[in-house]
């Protein structure tokens, strides 16, 4: 009985293995089936997006040899794609080590599960990049075509008879299909350019503008050569430089471009024969369509050039001098007691409108007779015949210097004179080189003496010795008045004197004897490759300019008697390592023994290529200017060796490739943001950070700086965006993961953010969600690339009030971008300030919700291009609801811009046009479904006086508005309507309205 028992015990066991044996193999062969099946379509979806990946790069690779770019996410999807591959890898790799070469059915069962989740994990992954991969704008970059015409500041030219008559017969020539090319000379001051600069804005305003294709404006001047005039009209035409290429070959693309189209290129201030087929400038029998017009001082150059057609422009006759004169000499014409002294000082300008202007704003607010009769004498007296200047220009200019009041205001005016013809300077870097020269008061603080400065710069400007410079915070001088500059600063005597050879196309420094009684000298962009090994005679020598040299090295004994040197720029420079002290060993590329420097104030070596700064850097205790950007190869700062800078105000070390840390290495001794904190004069510093980590840091310290750029992420990201220097406190965060990091210390002291390609947030007011911080003291930001923003601000992240202050709002290539604000819009300061709202490549159905319109009181300027699937810039709403708007909403909007956002059908609805009574300006662009410029469909009661009907068609009586440009363009549907656009009825004949065809 025991052994049946026994048996039946041993027969259950054995059954009931046998049925978890066969449960476990069953389960095994499930998962080793699931596991293959997940693997397998792993693979299949691995391969499509690795072709995927080597079409793009191979894509990118013929764009870049057409002068083409990636366009924004490419770079960042290419990048995860290969995040992807190296985990996919990892899993193959794990298989077959481990499940293709079994060692244990236990572990490889866990194993194949395990595998199984992780493929599952990263095929999700894969097909969503595959997704991603449908870029809307398309993988690169298409060269965007060139306005017609780019508008030029220059005063009018009404009242001058002899230039609007000049003007007049350019336009006739234009018209002309036997003439191509039209020299246009004169004598310097005469005003040459200032009428060809009348006509380019001329053309932009007028139907004229579509005879061109394209307006190509190019500055020459005296120090120009072929590649800068080619890199001019590259500009122009949008198309890409590329790294190391010849003049003949771009001259063949710039060829291309230009072959076929109908442009008019002006190249202003020639001073020599120019050889157009050089350049890559279509022209002749051959081409239809061109025209080329250039401004020269010498009738010879026309010719040289064969023109077809040259013009002498004639100084003012006297009435037209008198008037231009009284212009700007003001009151001071009419004071009886002055009498015909001013008539006569007006004669002394020859009839020159730059020497008119000059003279006449020189002697604005004198009421004195003997001013005047001072004036008159000095402008009559003998001056020498300086060679490239005509008496007539040289003696009231050199008495317009003269008469200028204030102290060191001569002096900071001849400064100009050191940077070459036609050069932009920048506004901020001249000031600076003013106060290390001492030429503003060295006493007053860093901010004080800036806006001094400035002040000066201002009136250098109201005098006409200075100009406005080619770009935003940079001024120039005209070519005469800089000439006059360096005559005078050449001839001054008490160790004072200017040596000027910027742009001479310099070989070598000159020899001894040149410098005994010279303070300040530039050889900027000449072509010079080596220095002499000591400078001789150089003692009274302050300035020294060196810049765009291709200089290789300096040698030890250079700087050996440079003990007065206070300002040395060597920036775009070659150096790639510079010599040691004599007392050290030479072994590591370092600075010449600095200790000589001891009077050094600024010191600019950006742009070159040195590795590390040396630690004689600690001896210039009065450096108080040291620019470092764009240093490449800058990989070493030793720690203290910026924080011995004790009289530091201004660091620069935007763009290089120090990183700088959070905290110190034991093993490294960097460098680290906390040292700069110690720097009690620090007041402007532009530096860039690696970790997002900094974010912990205490940065309460940058609340006493006057200006701060810092860029925060890797430097692959961070070089795609230049610091933001039109604002005085900028952060720029790009390439970085922002989820779970605290930002409210670091932008409580900032005025403008950007987030570049950055991960981690959907919406700006969710870096401030967990706290009271709103973001107040921002006053611009722009958002780029970020494919995690689905709104700008999200109401539900909302405490009150947020951006009080922001007054710029730029968003661009925010792939999954729904609308600005979500959610409830809480009354209170959230954008009130609100000036300008920009809004590019971005899947917005509509711009602006209606409840928003409210908070938008200060809003003037919207600008909306590539959005495809926008169908409205305001949120529709029924006419009833519109007329319950505050009257200030929108009510101060000046400018409307759309370009191509083809399903755009209206840009306005009637009722509200009504909220615009500022509206100045509208210009729609490359909207294919454009049917309407305003929606009149609807309109609300009482209003229909503001309708009528005229030939079927209902037209907005659009006298209501301050409306003067109306610039419509590439709209089908729209152009064979425009007369329901804008009615001539009710506009007055000041505003233009422009219609493709001339209509």
């Amino acid at each position: 009985m025991a052994m049946e028992t026994l048996g039946s015990i041993i027969l259950s066991i054995t059954v009931q293995a046998g049925k978890y044996f066969c449960s476990f193999i069953f389960s095994m062969a499930t998962i080793f089936i699931k596991f293959r099946s997940n693997l397998e379509e792993l693979e299949q979806y691995m391969k499509q997006l690795a072709n995927l990946k080597t079409t793009i790069n191979e894509e990118l690779e013929s764009a870049d040899k057409e002068g083409r770019l990636p366009n924004a996410g490419v770079k960042e999807w290419l990048k995860d794609v290969e995040e992807i591959q190296i985990k996919v890898n990892l899993i193959e790799e794990e298989v077959t080590a481990n499940v293709e070469n079994p060692s244990g059915c236990v572990l490889n069962c866990c194993m194949l599960h395990r595998l199984s989740k992780e493929a599952v994990e990263k095929l999700v992954d894969v097909k969503e990049a595959i997704d991603l991969a449908d870029f809307p704008m398309g993988v690169v970059t298409r060269n965007p075509r060139a306005r017609a015409v780019e508008e030029i500041p220059v005063p009018p030219i009404m009242g001058q008879r002899a230039a609007m008559d000049t003007l007049e017969q350019i336009l006739e020539l234009l018209e002309d299909k036997q003439v191509g090319k039209i020299g246009i000379w004169g004598m310097g001051g005469v005003g040459k350019t200032t009428i060809v600069k009348n006509l380019n804005n001329k053309l932009e305003c007028s139907s004229s503008a579509h005879a061109f294709d394209v307006i190509i404006w190019v500055t020459v001047s005296k120090d120009s050569n072929m590649k800068r005039v080619q890199s001019q009209v590259a500009k122009r035409l949008n198309v890409r430089m590329r790294k190391g290429e010849i003049a003949q070959e771009l001259a063949i693309r710039l060829f291309a471009e230009l072959k076929g189209k109908k442009f008019l290129l002006i190249l202003d201030d020639i001073w020599e024969k120019i050889d157009l087929d050089e350049l890559g400038i279509p022209h002749g029998e051959g081409h239809k369509g061109f025209k080329i017009i250039l401004t020269t001082r010498s009738l010879d150059v026309c010719r040289g050039t064969k023109m077809d057609k040259d013009i002498r422009v004639e100084v003012l006759s006297d009435e037209e001098a008198w008037t231009l004169f009284c212009q700007n000499a003001g009151d001071m014409t009419d004071l009886d007691r002055v009498g015909d002294l001013t008539r006569a000082v007006a004669r002394e300008c020859s009839g020159l409108p730059l020497v008119i202007i000059t003279v006449g704003r020189a002697m604005r607010g004198k009421p004195r007779i003997d001013l005047w009769k001072h004036a008159l004498e000095e402008l009559r007296s003998s001056v020498p015949d300086i060679r490239g200047i005509e008496k007539e220009v040289l003696s009231p200019l050199k008495w317009s210097y003269d008469s200028l009041q204030g102290k060191n205001i001569k002096p900071c005016f001849l400064y100009c004179s050191l940077f070459p013809e036609d050069y932009s300077i920048e506004a901020s870097k001249l000031v600076q080189y003013w106060i290390a020269e001492g030429l503003i008061n060295e006493r007053q603080n860093f901010e004080a003496a800036s806006n001094r400065g400035i002040a000066l710069i201002e009136n250098l400007k109201d005098s006409c010795l200075l100009d406005k410079g080619a770009h935003e915070g940079t001024v120039k001088m005209h070519d005469v008045v800089r000439d006059v500059a360096i005559w005078i600063a050449s001839s001054l005597e008490d160790g004072s004197k200017f040596f000027v050879q910027s742009g001479m196309g310099l070989n070598q420094l000159p020899e001894e004897g040149m410098w005994e009684s010279t303070k300040r000298a530039s050889f900027i962009q000449n072509k010079i490759r080596r220095l002499p090994d000591r400078m001789v005679g150089c003692s009274k020598l302050s300035t020294l300019h060196l810049q765009s040299n291709p200089v290789k090295e300096i040698l030890e004994g250079f700087f050996t008697g440079l003990q007065a040197l206070t300002v040395l720029n060597l920036s775009e420079t070659f150096i790639k390592s510079l010599p040691l002290s004599l007392t050290e060993l030479r072994q590591l590329p370092e600075l010449p023994p600095m200790g000589q420097l001891t009077e050094l104030q600024t010191l600019d070596l950006s742009g070159t290529q040195i590795s590390e700064l040396p630690s004689e850097i600690g001896q210039l205790d009065k450096l108080k200017q040291l620019n470092l950007s764009r240093t490449l190869n800058l990989e070493s700062i030793k720690a203290g060796r910026v924080s011995r800078l004790s009289s530091l105000e201004v660091f620069d070390v935007s763009l290089s490739a120090y990183t700088w840390d959070v905290e110190q290495k034991a093993d490294e001794g960097r460098s680290t943001i906390e040292e700069l904190s110690f720097l009690r004069f620090l007041s402007v510093l532009y530096i860039r950070i690696h970790s997002i980590a900094c974010l912990a840091l205490d940065f309460s310290w940058l609340k006493r700086l006057r200006r701060f750029h810092i860029c925060i992420g890797p430097r692959t990201y961070v070089s795609e965006y230049s610091p933001m220097w039109n604002n005085e406190r900028s952060i720029i965060m790009s390439g970085v993961d922002l989820s779970g990091e605290g930002a409210d210390v670091l932008l409580s002291s900032t005025s403008a953010l950007v987030l570049g390609s950055c991960k981690g947030l959907n919406s700006i007011s969710g870096l401030v969600q967990n706290s009271n911080f709103n973001l107040a003291t921002l006053q611009s930001v722009r958002i780029e690339g970020f494919r995690g923003i689905t709104s700008v601000i999200k109401g539900e992240d909302v405490q009150g009030s947020i951006l009080p202050n922001l007054e710029e709002l730029d968003l661009h290539s925010l792939g999954n971008l729904t609308c600005i604000w979500e959610g409830v819009v809480p009354n209170g300061e959230s954008l009130r300030k609100l000036r300008a709202l920009r809004v590019g490549g971005c899947p917005l159905s509509s711009l602006i919700a209606y409840d928003l319109l409210p908070q938008l009181e200060n809003l003037e300027e919207i600008k909306v291009s590539s959005c495809y699937n926008m169908r409205a810039i305001f949120e529709e709403k029924e006419a009833v609801e519109v007329t319950k708007l505050n009257g200030e909403s929108l009510g101060k909007l000046r400018t409307i811009k759309v370009d191509h956002c083809v399903l755009l059908k209206s840009l306005i609805s009637y009722d509200l046009l009504r909220q615009l009574k500022n509206l100045e300006e509208i210009e729609v662009r490359n909207c294919s479904q454009m049917e309407e410029i305003i929606t009149t469909e609807e309109v609300a009661d009482g209003q229909a006086s503001d309708i009528i009907k005229e030939e079927g068609n209902a037209i907005p009586r659009l006298g209501i508005l301050k409306l003067f440009s109306l610039k419509v363009s590439d709209c089908p549907l729209l152009q064979k309507d425009s007369q329901s656009v804008a009615h001539p009825r009710f506009l007055e004949d000041r505003r233009r309205f422009l219609f493709p065809n001339g209509e």
